[in-house]
């Protein structure tokens, strides 16, 4: 059936991602080794055109199968026989040895200047571009259409493994998603930009995830003797500066935006940010809702059983906020007209953080600023959010940017017991309480505002600040007994 992904095309029609299924028999058939053939078979993708006739029916006008597109070089007695790095142009049927779920296609795209259709074939790491321009009949075949080719692949990118034409050492995609041509009027227009997840099978994975930007080959999809497909590198990419802290090993995407910044969507974690063209996060979003729950202001989600491993330290979550994928869309947008887009209440159980700040009997500031980047920081325990009894640390600095918020914050709590914090803490004196300014906080009209919740055992001392790996940026040491 219908998995992933549509796409509504210019002339009405939309075009739908189909999931078929061979039998183990029928794959061995087709020349797969029988030695890497599930019991279940092999499960491959179809593409269809539909144009709605009503509002809940259809027509198929057009559809293409990448099963007729196969070529393997085990069985010379099998259809399909041939070489592999001598046919780019088809898929071989024995790569990616004994999964069923051969392809998982998650993405298309469609071009409507070219007439072509771009498809992220996730487990192949690789993009595929196909001739739309070609009857149904011409798409089982290898000729016909615009390109001569029928609905052979025209062109296709990210792990030339896949096509015999090179090694580990050249793959430059691991499980991607949202592959898509740039649209017109937009900065990059015409080049092809994804999201490149970082996970693949077990020994090819990166560990870490990046937005490439590339522009594939002009005059046709042609490629060197004996080469993969260029370009050989992206001439765009966003990484962490650490890389390892962008990891989104599943879902996720990225849109270019009319400003010539990057929409970037971390579905494990469920955030969204936005990035300049020189890698600097300007915005972002943390998805508030989880569960079918709505999270408090300033709550991270509850981490999923499903973890992926890291050679780096402890494995990533998927995260009970996880999101697939997400869109910028202007406010005079048609879809848009109709809804009205006043502010109103918060989507948070809990009230705004400059509400708390605003309106709760704060205890005062706490010593002097000690750097031109330090926040005010006020005690909150008046219970005027209502949603229990906690006591509350409040950052607040104004004016304020993303750069003051991006070095992280330390929060070293002294008990007036050592006894109430964790054992393993015990023999340190404090407990740890650091945090992100991203995970607990938010910038609006200049002003940076910050709430940590407070363990609930007596507390002598705090010790806090701002650092980043070479230096401490600012500390206040308040005494809760004063």
């Amino acid at each position: 059936g219908h998995h992933h992904d549509l796409l509504k095309m210019p002339n009405g029609n939309v075009l739908l991602l189909i999931r078929r299924s061979k039998s183990r028999e029928e794959a061995i058939a087709a020349g797969a080794n029988p030695e890497f053939v599930p019991e279940k078979g092999r499960r491959y993708d179809r593409l269809i055109e539909v144009r709605p006739t009503s509002a809940n029916e259809g027509e198929i006008v057009w559809e293409w199968s990448s099963w007729d597109h196969l070529v393997q070089d085990f069985d010379p007695t099998k259809p399909n026989y041939g070489s592999i790095a001598e046919h780019p142009e088809l898929i071989d049927i024995n790569f990616r040895r004994g999964r069923y779920d051969w392809m998982h296609v998650n993405s298309v795209d469609y071009n409507p200047e070219l007439d072509q259709i771009m498809l992220s074939a996730r487990n192949f790491s690789e993009l595929w571009i196909i001739d739309r321009s070609t009857t149904t009949e011409e798409a089982r075949g290898h000729s016909g259409g615009n390109s001569g080719m029928g609905g052979d692949l025209l062109y296709r990118w990210g792990n030339p493994r896949a096509y015999g034409q090179g090694d580990a050492h050249d793959q430059r995609l691991f499980w991607q998603h949202q592959t898509h041509w740039i649209p017109p009027g937009l900065p990059g227009a015409g080049n092809i930009l994804l999201l490149n997840n970082g996970n693949e099978v077990t020994g090819y994975k990166r560990y870490h995830s990046s937005i490439d930007e590339f522009a594939p080959p002009a005059r046709g999809y042609r490629r060197a003797p004996n080469s993969p497909y260029p370009p050989l590198a992206p001439e765009w990419t966003y990484a962490a500066e650490t890389p390892a802290e962008f990891y989104a090993p599943l879902m996720s995407g990225t849109q270019r935006l009319p400003n010539g910044n990057t929409l970037v969507v971390d579905g494990p974690a469920g955030t969204i940010f936005q990035v300049t063209p020189d890698g600097r996060i300007v915005w972002k979003y943390i998805v508030p809702l989880h569960e079918r729950a709505h999270l408090r202001q300033g709550e991270r989600a509850v981490r999923a059983e499903r973890t992926f491993p890291t050679p780096y330290g402890d494995p990533v979550p998927l995260h009970t906020n996880n999101v697939y994928r997400a869109y910028w869309y202007p406010p005079d947008h048609p879809g848009l007209r109709a809804l009205d887009l006043t502010p109103g209440a918060f989507i948070e159980d809990s009230p705004d953080l400059y509400d708390i700040a605003r309106n709760a009997a704060l205890a005062g500031d706490f010593g002097d600023t000690l750097a031109t980047s330090d926040f005010d920081i006020y005690l909150d325990a008046s219970n005027d959010h209502g949603d229990d009894d906690s006591r509350r640390l409040i950052y607040i600095k104004r004016p304020c940017d993303y750069e003051d918020a991006q070095p992280e914050f330390f929060l070293h709590i002294i008990p007036t017991d050592v006894r109430d914090i964790p054992a393993d803490r015990q023999h340190y004196g404090f407990d740890n309480w650091d945090f992100r300014f991203g995970d607990m906080g938010k910038i609006s009209d200049g002003r940076c505002i910050a709430m940590r919740r407070l363990p609930d055992y007596a507390i002598e001392r705090i010790h806090t600040g701002q650092f980043t790996d070479a230096d401490q940026l600012w500390r206040a040491d308040i005494n809760l007994n004063d």
